[in-house]
């Protein structure tokens, strides 16, 4: 018990000092990147990519900005936290999916027969199945851990405080993390479910996080100039010191 009350102390302080924008950031971002993931961008025998690359960036460069200034367990805790609130948002769509009525793309339908299909269509898309969801949130979770302990470890080594410490550390750990996130999703969803084999699971893990580590490179200076702004006005120093005096008295 004693445990338990000093983590969820550490973590409301911890929500209290990471800046409210980033964590609503974070959590619009995993919610929307899973949600817009059901659209098919371009798929051929071994490479396969959705909609939802153009954002999944977005939650890594969040984990990395956190981790430099908080450390990987609070990247992890932020994490933990888009996940709950990206599992219950699907819960919502698909028992708002489950109600009667219709959908505003119904009355734009030619004839009503098409109507019934584009509204049965938008159900299915907002009302996702359980194993996507289920699958998404078990490669993020893990993805989430990978990626905050590399840049943590990375960062212990070759971060001098400078942009180049925070590309090396982002770079690498973004790299492993959403190549695990690719993965776990294609092995537990893609092969189950639909029927991928093993080539196009890893080829496809492979080529998405090129994609995603693109992505990361080119808005890195943006997240070296916020964790730099963190340091500089002293963002977070009563979870740093909570954490410390933690370690200490351990």
């Amino acid at each position: 018990m004693k445990t338990i009350k000093r983590e969820w102390k550490e973590f409301k302080i911890l929500l209290n000092n990471v800046p409210t924008l980033v964590t609503t950031i974070f959590i619009l971002s995993v919610v929307c990147m899973n949600l817009v993931a059901s659209k098919e961008l371009y798929s051929s025998r071994f490479v396969c990519i959705n909609c939802g690359l153009a954002l999944s960036w977005i939650p890594f460069l969040c984990m990395d900005c956190i981790c430099k200034r908080f450390g990987a367990k609070a990247s992890t805790k932020i994490s933990l936290l888009a996940i709950l609130f990206n599992v219950v948002t699907a819960i919502a769509f698909k028992l708002l999916s489950m109600t009667p009525g219709r959908w505003a793309g119904y009355y734009s339908a030619p004839d009503e027969k098409t109507g019934d299909y584009i509204n049965a269509s938008l159900n299915g898309a907002f009302g996702m199945a359980w194993y996507v969801v289920l699958g998404s949130a078990v490669a993020m979770f893990l993805s989430a851990i990978v990626n905050s302990l590399a840049n943590e470890a990375v960062g212990r080594m070759a971060d001098k405080g400078d942009f180049k410490g925070f590309a090396i550390r982002s770079f690498l750990s973004t790299g492993i993390g959403q190549w695990v996130d690719n993965f776990v999703f294609s092995a537990l969803v893609s092969h189950m479910f639909f029927g991928w084999n093993w080539m196009q699971v890893f080829i496809c893990s492979i080529t998405s996080m090129l994609i995603e580590l693109a992505a990361e490179a080119i808005f890195s200076p943006l997240g070296y100039r916020i964790s730099k702004n963190w340091e500089n006005e002293g963002v977070g120093v009563e979870y740093i010191k909570l954490v410390d005096n933690t370690k200490k008295a351990a």
